[in-house]
């Protein structure tokens, strides 16, 4: 029996998480949703390669990809959909999306249910300042769809107490290749462009958790 479904993105977060549930929960399905935005090609890649390898190569099960396409509701020009993601010093409050965390549970759930998966767990981090991270909405989500799809569902976000320092240190004792995880929301390939507000994050984190950052950032003459 599958004991947790995992969103999962190819982030850092996200493949710490993977990691933390195939050591707690046993046989895990990966989860990557498609939702039309720009850096969903990079994402799809680092998951492949991801997958491939320890700590997760042989202890997973395949990433299951989903496509729920959002670029009927928000318009061309939107970031994420033009990829020009907000810049590197900008509040984490402008990478809002509306919506995001509804649309992402509401699709993983119809899987859950039709797979008998009783747990879907996300990645929001300690801090998260948007309305569809809060626990008392994952708490009606989970609510809601066990009632809608008549299936018990429990949605979590074990990691929601933690800053992402923390989630790296998490992820070094769990042996997950941070270097290889994407947090990047304008990619260029498979690299880090080091100027979204992302790439801050992810640096920042980095320093704050003692630990030397393994990403290559394209278009910075001296690396952060």
């Amino acid at each position: 029996m599958i004991g947790s479904a995992v969103l999962l993105s190819g982030g850092l977060d996200s493949a710490v998480l993977l990691a933390l549930q195939l050591r707690d929960a046993g046989p895990v399905l990966p989860i990557h949703i498609r939702t039309g935005f720009a850096w969903e090609d990079a994402e799809a890649r680092v998951i492949d390669e991801l997958l491939a390898v320890a700590p997760y190569a042989g202890r997973t099960l395949a990433a299951s990809t989903l496509r729920l396409d959002m670029r009927d509701v928000f318009p061309a020009t939107h970031w994420a959909v033009t990829g020009e993601a907000p810049a590197y010093e900008t509040p984490d409050e402008d990478v809002y999306i509306e919506g995001r965390n509804i649309t992402l549970i509401a699709k993983a759930a119809v899987v859950c249910a039709r797979l008998h998966i009783p747990r879907l767990v996300l990645g929001p981090l300690a801090g998260n300042p948007f309305p569809d991270a809060r626990p008392e909405f994952f708490e009606t989500m989970a609510r809601a769809m066990s009632l809608g799809l008549d299936h018990e569902l429990v949605i979590a976000a074990p990691l929601s107490t933690m800053h992402k320092d923390a989630v790296i240190r998490l992820g070094l004792e769990l042996g997950v290749p941070l270097e290889r995880t994407l947090s990047c929301m304008s990619p260029l390939g498979l690299q880090h462009c080091g100027r979204c507000s992302k790439c801050r994050e992810r640096h920042d984190a980095f320093d704050a958790a003692h630990v030397p950052d393994p990403t290559f950032y394209v278009g910075i003459e001296r690396q952060l």
